[in-house]
């Protein structure tokens, strides 16, 4: 039976609440930056949750012509933005032997173009009846047409799909292409996630849940994992853009290695609809799952970037799992939660949270947990929650956290190339 391939990463892009590149992006963490501002997308003032971690000075038109942007949902615009990012940025294109026949494109999101399918409906409801549609609605709205559209725009012509899985979508995306490569059903993938739900539907029906922060008078900390005043999530966007690559085709061709992905691992919670397990069976198993994939022992993981979202049910429920997975280890590695800087990126989160992750592991540095004020009494002790300020450290190995609605799990590892 022929050895699976060892799948790098190549290449790197970002459209994030902190910067709209790679290296504002990490720079931003490092430096413990808040994302967090009032809405300006839309008039928040009778939301009971006004703000919120919007991506900032985006211009798509460095990206497409005029054109291109009135076709696309702006969740689609982020994906091609970090993608073409990426792409850039590993070379692969330029590559006179590349069988684009090989490459393919696999992206998630969570809830593709609500904008579009927002503005659409809206403007029939209030008209006269008569049916008059955008002619793009379903293309623009569909939550599988960025990967699509990346394929289209570069000709990869490999395996082109889209994962859904709430929050963890990003991460399943990962998995899924890093088990296509290993299994020699293609030699590389752009694949990543994007969001875009900062509008009156996306702030409107996760508020209804009462699953946002209503810290209006301080959103720049309102985003507190572990906090014991914590009262919700803050509603990020953006996406991140990953080119995995197996190490034949990487070498082949002399690329930079910025990472490897040695393993991937999935679960569910069967426990609630929106709600995570409260000891964190499900985060557990996908840990287990994820470490035995990586055929490694919980003591190599250094850092864990956790789902960390800044409520009261899911923190202290992921630390539980940690705790069950890791015992002894657990106080001997970092933790921290990245989403107390990016706010909470919905399916983009995963994506963006493995650049965290190979940033990490390229500056020997783990991000920090910004706004812990007061910590939860209530959660395990012995943590190293990594607060305020970013800390130097070996970074040889990368969990990464990643949990959706109706229970779904995934965890990335990633490892320090050698």
């Amino acid at each position: 039976m022929q050895q699976p391939h060892r799948v790098v990463i190549t290449g790197l892009g970002a459209i994030t609440p902190l910067g709209n590149t790679v290296k504002e992006f990490w720079d931003g963490l490092a430096a413990g930056k808040s994302g967090a501002a009032n809405i300006t997308r839309f008039d928040a003032s009778k939301f009971k949750t006004r703000f919120a971690c919007e991506v900032k000075g985006f211009d798509p038109l460095q990206y497409m012509d005029k054109n291109e942007v009135r076709r696309n949902d702006l969740f689609s615009q982020y994906a091609i933005a970090a993608s073409e990012q990426a792409l850039a940025d590993s070379g692969i294109l330029a590559f006179s032997d590349l069988n684009k026949d090989k490459v393919g494109v696999i992206w998630a999101s969570g809830n593709g173009g609500l904008l579009t399918l927002q503005e659409n409906i809206s403007e029939f409801a209030l008209g006269d009846g008569t049916p008059r549609f955008n002619p793009f609605l379903v293309p623009k709205m569909i939550v599988d047409i960025a990967s699509g559209i990346i394929s289209i725009r570069n000709g990869l012509r490999g395996p082109n799909f889209t994962t859904v899985s709430a929050c963890a979508s990003s991460n399943t995306a990962l998995i899924d292409a890093f088990n296509y490569i290993r299994w020699g059903k293609a030699v590389a993938f752009v694949t990543g996630g994007s969001e875009a739900a900062i509008n009156e539907t996306g702030v409107g029906g996760f508020g209804a849940m009462k699953a946002l922060s209503t810290r209006n008078e301080s959103p720049e900390t309102a985003s507190r994992p572990y906090d014991t005043d914590r009262d919700g999530f803050v509603i990020g966007e953006g996406a991140g853009a990953l080119i995995l690559e197996s190490l034949e085709h990487a070498t082949m061709r002399g690329a930079k290695i910025y990472a490897e992905i040695v393993g991937g691992g999935m679960s569910a919670d069967a426990y609630h609809l929106t709600a995570t397990h409260p000891e964190g069976e499900g985060a557990a198993l996908g840990m287990r799952a994820a470490l035995e994939d990586a055929e490694i022992g919980p003591e190599a993981i250094d850092y864990i970037n956790t789902h960390g979202t800044s409520t009261g049910v899911g923190d202290p429920s992921e630390l539980r799992g940690i705790v069950s997975v890791f015992g002894e280890h657990t106080s001997k590695m970092n933790i921290s939660s990245t989403k107390s800087m990016t706010g909470h990126a919905l399916g983009g989160a995963g994506a963006i949270e493995a650049l965290a992750g190979i940033m990490a592991i390229q500056k020997q540095l783990v991000p920090p947990t910004i706004n812990i004020q007061n910590l939860d009494p209530g959660l395990p002790q012995g943590l190293n929650l990594t607060v305020g300020k970013a800390q130097s450290r070996k970074v040889d190995y990368v969990m990464s956290n990643t949990f959706g609605f109706g229970g779904h799990n995934a965890t990335v590892i990633l490892k320090r190339f050698s």
